[in-house]
Formats: C-alpha cells, structure tokens, sequence
C-alpha cells in the first residue's frame, strides 16, 4: 500500500512542477520548495526530458517558446525582488540603439548580492523613490518581470550617465520624446526623483 501511495504522490509532485513550468515559463528551485516538494523530483524530470536546467536553480520546459526577452524571465526568476533597468529597460521598451550583452538589474541598497550566474546580469543597488517608483509590471513567456517606464528610465540614465554614457542618455531622452514614450511633465518627475534636474534641464529645453 505503502509503495503505491509514494508512486502516486511522486506523480503528483511531477504533475505540479511542469503545471508551474507551463504557467509561468520558467520554475525555480525554490518555488519547487515552497510547494513542499523536494528537489530530487526537479533531477528526475531533468534526467526524463521534461524539463531543461537553464539556470542555477532554474528550470523550464524542453522546448520553450523563447523570445526576445527570455533573459529577462530568467532574470526575474533568479532575482525576485529586482527590477529591469537602464540599458535592458531601454531595449525592452524599444528606445534607442543599445543591445546589452547582460540584464542589467536595480536591486535594493541593503539586499545581498544575488548568487544567479545565468543568465549573466549587471547589478546596481538603487534605494528610496529612485528604486520604488517607475515601476511597470509585464508578462514575458508567463513570467511576471518589473521593468522601470521610459520616463524613469531616461532619469535613470542620466545618473548613472558615467555607466552608461552621456550619448546613451541624451539618445534615450531624444528618442523617448520623439516616440512619445513620455510625457515632459513624467521625465520632469521623474528627474526629481533621481535628483538630475539641473543635469537634464539644458538638455530637455534644447529638445521640447
């Protein structure tokens, strides 16, 4: 009796998982644990084909419907509580020329340094508004990945202008506002909040 309880509950866990992995495109080790299912299952379906490792601690289907944007899910996954930003923020919203070769993350000022190597990410630590607001929540193969709006962005380009490049940031505002991925009012607040008023004001009034 014993032995057959175990199959089905075996059965089970695995049906989960690749429910999860369906849902939301790609599942984590950790929300394998949350369910209360151990890790071993995760190896078996890897070791079956069902399931691909695409990541530490992360894991999709064989055969995902990749995007684009998969780096970002993966991302996502890897570092819950970061946010997509600068160069990323700026090719996912389609503004400007840039392709980056790493997903480039804000994460908080006091948050430990994330232990993810896949996929590969550039971590700035942001805090207070300039890490909080701005904040969009999109769908990427099913995952739900928070990247900051143009607005934010652009503001957010300008302070780290010495990372970026004052060419990145003074093409991200021009383009934001010829695409109108922003109002003036919305890139004015937001370079407030990133305290790069005096910075962006020669520029924004030679633009609008």
């Amino acid at each position: 009796m014993y032995i057959i309880t175990h199959m089905e509950s075996h059965s089970k866990n695995r049906e989960e998982i690749l429910q999860l992995a369906r849902k939301s495109g790609v599942v984590s080790a950790a929300e394998v644990r949350a369910l209360g299912i151990h890790h071993e299952v995760l190896r078996r379906l890897c070791a079956a084909g069902h399931l691909v490792r695409v990541g530490r601690g992360l894991y999709s289907l064989e055969n995902p419907e990749v995007t684009a944007h998969h780096s970002l899910a993966l991302a996502a996954k890897a570092i819950p509580g970061g946010v997509v930003c600068l160069i990323s923020a700026l090719d996912f919203h389609e503004i400007g020329t840039q392709l980056p070769h790493e997903v480039w993350v804000a994460i908080d000022r006091r948050a430990a340094r994330p232990r993810a190597r896949s996929p590969k990410t550039r971590i700035f630590r942001f805090s207070g508004k300039a890490l909080t607001e701005g904040i969009g929540e999109h769908e990427v193969e099913g995952v739900g990945v928070r990247i900051y709006s143009p607005a934010k962005t652009v503001a957010d380009c300008f302070k780290y202008r010495n990372k970026v490049g004052l060419d990145v940031a003074l093409e991200a505002l021009r383009e934001t506002l010829r695409l109108r991925r922003a109002t003036v009012d919305e890139l004015w607040t937001y370079a407030g909040i990133c305290r790069v008023t005096r910075i962006m004001r020669p520029y924004m009034e030679a633009m609008v």
